[in-house]
């Protein structure tokens, strides 16, 4: 007969064991990658880049799982706080993600406490745009036309709460002009209307905007970062463009579910950090107009709550919430 001792050693033992092999075997089928947002827009083109890049390093299978439906990402955030934490479920999303709480006083998770971070993997500035018909070539003088005929101008986003709404909302306190911000469902349907004159000012993450600059469809009038960008030389910053210096980055983080499994974010904690920091997903990034910005998940949750102060200045300035 078993001494109690024993049976615990044995318990122990195969407790022990089995831990080694859950780490062994993660992830023995496909990581969801949940973006929760439609195909097509930033955070989509980010998530479908790490989830290429994890897939060619590790070997394993990373798929983009996209789960639209809410402002900010609702909908898919939530869906990944109810899963199992067992690191087959992870979400990508942007800076909106601590937002959103600010704005809306319904959001059914608490973003610090109910997810595990992972990693902050990439952050990049914003575009400050008009169309080629406005006169200005600086914010400045932009400004002063707005000032002249303020029926004549339309400020619009491409997503209530997103770092493109907070920089517009921060330039307008600045220059002294009270203009609604029209939200769009995404930038595509923003950027057309910018093309075809309807609106007069957003910013962008350059992914979505540059390429309109670049062929003359659009009129960049500063960059939202405290330096030029490299993939945008010609395009001042906003201090240079004659207003107050603004830093208004549209960085992107990895979340999973509370609670996440120990073997699981090992694994991918190691495996998102030789990715991130890789000289291949740099090159990968810089066309997207980003730049790797790999924080561990402590790293990220101490940003988070950085970057939350700062946005609650200018979400309480201008009076943004969700009616």
């Amino acid at each position: 007969m078993k001494s109690a001792g024993s049976i615990l050693l044995a318990a122990s033992i195969a407790a022990l064991s089995g831990g080694l092999a859950a780490a062994a075997d993660f992830p023995s089928r496909a990581v969801s990658i949940v973006v929760p947002y439609p195909p097509g827009g930033t955070v989509d083109g980010v998530a479908r880049l790490l989830a290429a890049e994890l897939s060619e390093t590790t070997g394993k299978t990373f798929v983009v799982d996209n789960r639209a439906g809410g402002a900010g990402g609702i909908v898919g955030s939530s869906d990944v706080v109810k899963a199992d934490p067992d690191g087959y479920t992870l979400l990508l999303n942007a800076s909106i993600h601590v937002v959103t709480p600010l704005i809306n006083k319904n959001v059914p998770f608490d973003v610090m406490n109910d997810f595990t971070h992972i990693a902050g993997i990439a952050a990049g500035p914003l575009l400050v745009l008009t169309n080629p018909a406005i006169k200005a070539n600086n914010l400045k003088d932009f400004f002063a036309e707005v000032k002249a005929d303020p029926e004549g101008f339309n400020f619009a986003t491409s997503g209530y709460g997103s770092a493109g709404h907070l920089a517009v909302e921060a330039l307008k306190a600045e220059a002294g002009v009270d203009i609604d911000v029209v939200t769009y469902k995404g930038a595509g349907p923003a950027l057309t209307d910018l093309i075809g004159g309807q609106i007069q000012l957003m910013a962008d993450p350059m992914l979505s905007s540059l390429p309109h600059v670049k062929a003359g469809r659009l009129k960049a009038l500063a960059v939202t970062s405290l330096k030029r960008s490299p993939l945008a030389p010609d395009v001042p910053t906003v201090e240079e463009s004659g207003m107050k210096p603004l830093e208004m980055l549209s960085w992107y983080g990895v979340w999973a579910p509370k609670g996440l499994d120990p073997a699981a974010a090992s694994y991918l904690d190691g495996a998102i950090s030789k990715v991130v920091t890789s000289d291949k997903f740099k090159e990968k990034l810089t066309v997207f107009g980003f730049e790797p910005m790999y924080k561990t998940g402590p790293e990220l949750k101490t940003f988070m709550t950085d970057e939350t102060a700062r946005y609650k200045t200018i979400v309480d300035s201008a009076g943004i919430k969700v009616e």
